[in-house]
C-alpha cells in the first residue's frame, strides 16, 4: 500500500532524514520507534504533504504522491492524527468530528459514520455538546482518532497517540488501535513507547538519527537485545 524509497527531508540547513525506506502492507500495523529527534513525526509531515522531501519517493498504491497536497493526499485514503491531538477549542465535539468529513459530500453516510465513532468512542457519544478544550487528553486522542476516521482513511497515520497520557488510557487507546486495524485500516503508527507500539505491530522499523537501523516483525524487534538495551530498559 505505501513503498517510501530513500527520503531525505530537510529543515533548512539541518537534515531530518537520511534516504529512509519502508513499506506497510495493506491491512498491517506497522510502528516506526526511537528517540526524539529521529526523524519520525517528519516522516509522517512528508506523507501528509505538510512538508516537502528534499529527494526520495513516496508511493501510495503505486502512484507517486511525494509532490501532491495535502488535500489530494486526505482524498487518497491518508490521514494523520498529529502529535499532541491538535483538537478544535471552542469547538464541541461533534464539529471536530465533522470537521474531518470536511472534503464529503455525503450527508446520509457521514451520519452514519458519525454514529460509527461514538459507538467505537462512548465518551464521545455522551459529551458530543462539550467544548473540546474542556476534556482530559486520553478524550481529546480519542476526538482526534475519531476525527481522522470521518474521512474514511484507507491508511491511518498516528503520531505519539499514547503522549501525555495516563496508563489506564493509553492501554485504551492501543486497543481501540487494534480493533480500527482489524476493522480493516492499515495502520502507520509512530511511537515513543516502544514497547506497546511493538507488541500490536505487523512490523517495525527501528530509526535513529534520521536513519533506519534495524527492521522485523514486531515480536523480533521486542526480542531484540539492541531495542531492548535502547528502549526497553532491558
Amino acid at each position: 500500500m505505501l513503498q517510501v524509497k530513500k527520503l531525505t527531508v530537510h529543515y533548512g540547513v539541518i537534515q531530518a532524514t537520511k534516504e529512509v525506506s519502508f513499506e506497510v502492507n495493506e491491512g498491517e500495523i506497522v510502528s516506526l520507534i526511537g528517540a526524539n529527534g529521529a526523524g519520525k513525526s517528519t516522516i509522517l509531515k512528508a506523507l501528509s504533504g505538510l512538508h516537502r522531501p528534499t529527494s526520495g519517493e513516496i508511493l501510495y498504491k503505486g502512484q507517486p504522491i511525494q509532490k501532491e497536497t495535502t488535500k489530494k493526499i486526505v482524498e487518497l485514503g491518508i490521514s494523520q492524527v498529529p502529535e499532541g491531538r491538535h483538537v478544535f477549542g471552542g469547538m464541541s465535539v461533534l464539529e471536530n468530528l465533522e470537521m474531518g468529513a470536511y472534503l464529503r459530500k455525503d450527508k446520509s453516510e457521514i451520519q452514519k459514520d458519525l454514529k460509527m465513532v461514538f459507538d467505537r468512542f462512548p465518551v464521545l457519544g455522551e459529551r458530543k455538546k462539550q467544548d473540546t478544550a474542556t476534556l482530559s487528553g486520553g478524550e481529546q486522542q480519542m476526538v482526534a482518532m475519531g476525527r481522522a476516521l470521518m474521512s474514511r482513511p484507507k491508511l491511518l497515520l498516528l503520531d505519539e497517540p499514547s503522549m501525555g497520557l495516563a496508563p489506564i488510557f493509553i492501554k485504551e487507546i492501543f486497543n481501540i488501535i487494534k480493533m480500527i486495524n482489524e476493522q480493516g485500516t492499515t495502520i502507520l503508527l509512530i511511537e515513543q513507547n516502544a514497547k506497546v507500539a511493538l507488541e500490536i505491530a505487523h512490523k517495525g522499523y527501528v530509526l535513529e538519527t534520521g536513519k533506519v537501523v534495524q527492521s522485523g516483525t514486531g515480536q523480533e524487534l521486542l526480542a531484540s537485545d539492541e531495542v531492548q538495551k535502547a528502549y526497553l530498559g532491558g
